[in-house]
């Protein structure tokens, strides 16, 4: 019973690299989830490219997001070449670029902002709070996707995603143990 239900799996072309701890918290949910799911000693059958950080951020900071999608985008593309036969994308953020990521593969691709609105409207709710980056709170490339779902979507003030920003930048970037 448990071969046929992991032969059914598919492989997973995992982008991270931005940060590369939450690209740790992406690779272990998928591994518990397939363990959850099908039990035994089955895990995630997965592909990872990680981009550096550095340009990516570098590139937000100069407004330069089509050259981020570029990056992404060719990721996916190698990802898809590897044998990926859906791609992920560990971050919130990088989303907005997701439209030039699409151009590049021909496998399906899973918006985090859609599956967040699967789990939102499966718990029944209709008012979420949205924290993140200031990018993904100030702009509408995830707000939307839950907005045309029927949920209404509250994001701080300007002044408190400053806050908000400052602080999961400095958790991720200079957290020590």
């Amino acid at each position: 019973m448990r071969e046929a239900n992991y032969k059914h799996m598919k492989r997973i072309g995992l982008i991270g690299g931005m940060s590369w701890e939450s690209s740790i918290e992406y690779y272990k949910i998928l591994n518990e989830e397939v363990k959850h799911a099908l039990g035994g000693f089955n895990s995630v059958e997965c592909i990872l490219w990680s981009v550096n950080f550095e340009e990516i951020e570098l590139y937000q900071r100069t407004n330069e997001w089509g050259k981020c999608g570029k990056i992404l985008g060719d990721a996916a593309k190698n990802l898809e070449k590897a044998g990926a036969e859906l791609i992920i994308l560990c971050t919130n953020t990088m989303h907005k670029v997701s439209d030039i990521l699409l151009k590049n593969i021909n496998i399906p691709f899973l918006h985090i902002a859609d599956m967040t609105a699967d789990e939102i409207l499966n718990e029944k709710l209709n008012i979420v709070g949205l924290l993140g980056t200031k990018y993904t709170m100030s702009e509408d490339f995830y707000k939307s996707k839950l907005v045309e779902r029927g949920i209404d979507v509250i994001v701080p003030n300007e002044k408190d995603q400053d806050i908000v920003n400052c602080n999961s930048r400095n958790y991720f970037y200079h957290h020590k143990e």
